[in-house]
């Protein structure tokens, strides 16, 4: 949950950043929309492995992603 919640904020960060260039230099929004569209479908992905960890392992602690388990 922590790497999925850092992540998060890291694409926040990057929107941040994209959004200040984009006004600064004028210029169309398509490539905001499309970022949009990757950072939810990352936040997607994260969460449905996140469930599926749950599912499989019974918690969320990084410690159980260990290779000694697989």
């Amino acid at each position: 949950l922590i790497l999925l919640l850092s992540l998060e904020f890291l694409v926040l960060s990057l929107f941040t950043m994209i959004m200040s260039c984009m006004l600064m230099i004028q210029e169309e929004m398509y490539f905001v929309i499309m970022f949009f569209v990757f950072a939810v479908c990352e936040g997607a992905v994260g969460l449905s492995i996140l469930v599926s960890m749950m599912r499989s392992h019974g918690n969320d602690y990084y410690n159980s992603l260990s290779m000694l388990m697989c």
